[in-house]
């Protein structure tokens, strides 16, 4: 699907590689999945418009200044979307930070929110949604509905691994919103996890497993 965008880093390759060893400590956890956020806002970023500002002086000569047109909101989903928020902040240091606080309950593997603190109104262009895990994809659909009814005109999420069957659901029930991944595992089991997976993200990066 064209809206599924697999990195084919191959830094993104080895740092997965890398964040899927059970014997990691948080802080290599946290440093990794950081990376490859860097990784993936990359290409998130690259097709973002830019508009003309004011005549500049360099050291050498005047030049034309540009800027980012459109305004931005970084959403991480709590907790486990803080790790990506540095390197997403990195990249768009001006845009608004709005958390989204959404659980999967584990019997029934449907979402639940219990954090949303988004302003009454819309108030920027475009939303980066990150997330470094879908597997179900139920957790990604619930934050995608929340912005869409918010009334975002253009959504983007980054996570870092996807499950096959959770990412094609999202990417066939959302054609207007760009998925920006490092990979796709082929295997999601009974339990919801997916396999071989990077394990529980929020008690990887918060040691708290």
């Amino acid at each position: 699907m064209s809206n599924i965008i697999v990195s084919q880093h191959p830094l993104a390759r080895q740092k997965i590689s890398a964040l899927r060893l059970a014997t990691n400590t948080s802080q290599q956890a946290r440093e990794l999945t950081d990376g490859i956020g860097r990784l993936l806002m990359y290409e998130a970023t690259k097709d973002l418009e830019l508009v003309c500002t004011n005549t500049e002086q360099s050291p050498i000569g005047p030049y034309e200044g540009e800027a980012i047109a459109k305004t931005h909101a970084l959403v991480p989903i709590l907790r486990s979307g803080l790790g990506l928020l540095n390197a997403a902040s990195d990249f768009l240091p001006d845009a608004q930070v709005h958390h989204l606080g959404l659980f999967r309950e584990e019997s029934t593997l449907l979402p639940v929110e219990y954090y949303n603190k988004l302003p009454r109104k819309c108030t920027v262009d475009e939303c980066i949604v990150l997330d470094p895990m879908i597997a179900t994809g139920g957790t990604a659909d619930a934050a995608i509905q929340i912005l869409k009814t918010w009334g975002v005109p253009k959504i983007k999420f980054v996570a870092v691994c996807v499950s096959k069957s959770g990412i094609e659901r999202l990417a066939h029930e959302h054609p207007d919103v760009q998925f920006f991944v490092a990979v796709v595992d082929e295997v999601l089991n009974e339990q919801g996890f997916v396999v071989p997976g990077i394990g529980d993200c929020g008690d990887r990066l918060n040691n708290t497993a």
